[in-house]
């Protein structure tokens, strides 16, 4: 099993819900570009990180696995299925739908991001300190800060690429696929009952794209599943296996 996180994530995000897929699966979390400790590269769409995906599977002499993507990178593994379908044994795809998301601009976090003062930063406490005049959400704060490392005779600097991701948030927010891309193999999303990012009108959507998808709702939780309800989860994705 693959893993591609979302946008400001990082492998990091799944090293827990990883440990409890790993009973079924060889579980492997990726770094996308411009995210964690992978290189950063001013081009960010998801043509390029699905040619990035596909080189790390042929340098590790992985020919198909299942892919699991969450948010920016379940966009990234649909489109990955619908465009080398001969690598993907099973799609997963977590609380993200095949369409556009530009009423969802993370406008407000990426201001905060860029109007932190990070040379005289003290410490990750300050930061989200803050951040509470752009970001009202507490666990937002907390996974905002998370991309911020450690400077070598102190200070700090973002792990992430933030010109490149601010830039790249039109082309990011929308949807990668095409009317006719398609995938006929084993597929299922996983959606959070309390989440804003599927409905139940865009069931139709996904199964066009996808019309082998079972769709599964994991009523208490919001947009990250994995983090907010990793038992029921875990368990929600091995009922598929």
């Amino acid at each position: 099993m693959i893993i591609l996180h979302g946008l400001l994530g990082s492998s990091r995000n799944w090293q827990t819900t990883g440990r409890d897929l790993a009973a079924r699966y060889h579980v492997l979390a990726l770094d996308l570009r411009n995210h964690g400790s992978s290189p950063h590269a001013p081009e960010m769409n998801y043509e390029v990180l699905v040619a990035d995906v596909i080189a790390w599977m042929d340098r590790q002499n992985i020919a198909r696995a299942t892919i699991l993507g969450h948010s920016m990178g379940g966009k990234t593994a649909m489109l990955l299925a619908c465009r080398h379908p001969e690598r993907v044994e099973r799609l997963i795809v977590v609380d993200i739908a095949p369409k556009d998301y530009q009423w969802i601009a993370h406008r407000a976090e990426f201001a905060a991001m860029h109007e932190l003062d990070l040379a005289h930063l003290k410490s990750r406490a300050e930061a989200e300190l803050r951040f509470e005049a752009r970001v009202t959400d507490w666990a937002m704060r907390k996974f905002l800060v998370t991309n911020l490392e450690r400077v070598d005779g102190g200070g700090w600097k973002w792990q992430i690429n933030l010109p490149a991701l601010t830039q790249a948030l039109p082309v990011l927010e929308a949807t990668p696929l095409k009317e006719t891309d398609r995938f006929e193999g084993p597929t299922q999303f996983i959606v959070g009952g309390r989440s804003h990012y599927v409905y139940s009108e865009d069931h139709d959507t996904i199964r066009r794209h996808f019309p082998a998808a079972q769709i599964a709702t994991v009523a208490e939780s919001g947009h990250n599943p994995h983090m907010e309800t990793r038992e029921e989860f875990v368990r929600t994705v091995f009922a598929q296996s």
